[in-house]
C-alpha cells in the first residue's frame, strides 16, 4: 500500500464481478485488491476467467472475513455509495477522492476505498467505518453502478491524478513537426501568389489582411509533409492559372 489505494471489495456476489474489478485496476495500474467474505468462496475460477490479464492481481489479493479487518492498517478510509443512510459523513466525488487520496499516501499515509455488494452496496456497518463518501454524479433516476463499473471510474481518476498524465498531446504518427522557418517561407510563398492575383485589396486593408493571415499560419500545428504539400498544392493552382510557379 506504499504508493496506492487498496480497492476492497465487500462481500462480492459474483465471481465475474471480482475478476471484471480486477481487469478494471490493472486497466489503470490499481493491483491491490482486498475482498470480504466473497459470497462463492475463494479461489474463484469465474474470477480469473474474466479478469483476462489481471490474473496476478487475483493471485496476490487478501481475503478478510470482516471488513474491520480488512482495514485494520488503513489510516483514511472512502466508501462508494450512492446513499449517506442517514450517516454525517463529507461526500466527494471520485475526482476529488482519488486527488485527496494521492496527498494523503505521499505524506505516507494508507488509503482503502470500500466496494459493496452487487445486490444492495454497502451497509451502514460498512459505511460507518469510513472517513468520507465516495459518490459518482451519476443520473438520479438511475444512480446504481454494477461493482466494476464503479471501481473502473475511481481506478480512472487515480490514474488521471499521476504525474505525467497530460490532457492532450498531439499524435504525429511519425512525422516531424514544421520548423519555424519553414512556416515562414510557406506564408511568404502565400503572400506572394496572392498579392499576384489581387487578393489584398483594397490597399488600405492589405498590411491587416497579410497579418491575419501570418497569424492563421502560426495557429496551425503544422508538420513538414503538410508543408510541402501546401506549396505544391499552390503551385499547381498557379500552373493552372498559365503563372508558373
Amino acid at each position: 500500500m506504499a504508493d496506492q489505494p487498496v480497492f476492497v471489495l465487500v462481500r462480492p456476489q459474483m465471481g465475474e464481478n471480482i475478476g471484471a474489478a480486477a481487469r478494471a485496476m490493472w486497466n489503470f495500474g490499481l493491483d491491490r485488491m482486498r475482498m470480504v467474505d466473497p459470497r462463492d468462496g475463494w479461489p474463484n475460477p469465474r474470477a480469473v476467467a474474466l479478469a483476462s490479464g489481471a490474473g496476478r492481481l487475483l493471485d496476490h489479493a487478501g481475503v478478510f472475513a470482516s471488513t474491520a479487518e480488512a482495514l485494520a492498517d488503513c489510516d483514511y478510509v472512502y466508501a462508494t455509495t450512492s446513499r449517506a443512510r442517514g450517516l454525517t459523513k463529507p461526500v466527494v466525488t471520485p475526482e476529488r477522492a482519488m486527488a485527496e487520496a494521492r496527498g494523503m499516501i505521499a505524506g505516507g499515509r494508507r488509503v482503502a476505498v470500500l466496494f459493496g455488494p452487487e445486490r444492495a452496496g454497502l451497509e451502514n456497518d460498512d459505511i460507518v467505518r469510513a472517513n468520507a463518501i465516495v459518490e459518482v454524479p451519476a443520473n438520479p433516476e438511475f444512480a446504481s453502478l454494477n461493482l466494476a463499473q464503479c471501481v473502473l471510474l475511481t481506478a480512472y481518476e487515480w490514474r488521471r491524478e499521476t504525474p505525467g498524465i497530460v490532457p492532450e498531446r498531439l499524435e504525429m504518427a511519425g512525422a516531424a513537426p514544421a520548423t519555424a522557418i519553414e512556416v515562414e517561407k510557406l506564408a511568404e510563398h502565400f503572400e506572394e501568389r496572392l498579392d499576384a492575383v489581387g487578393f489584398f485589396f483594397p490597399e488600405t486593408k492589405a498590411a491587416n489582411m497579410k497579418l491575419n493571415l501570418r497569424n492563421l499560419w502560426s495557429r496551425m500545428p503544422l508538420t513538414r509533409a503538410d508543408v510541402q504539400t501546401l506549396h505544391g498544392m499552390l503551385r499547381q493552382l498557379m500552373r493552372g492559372r498559365g503563372d508558373g510557379l
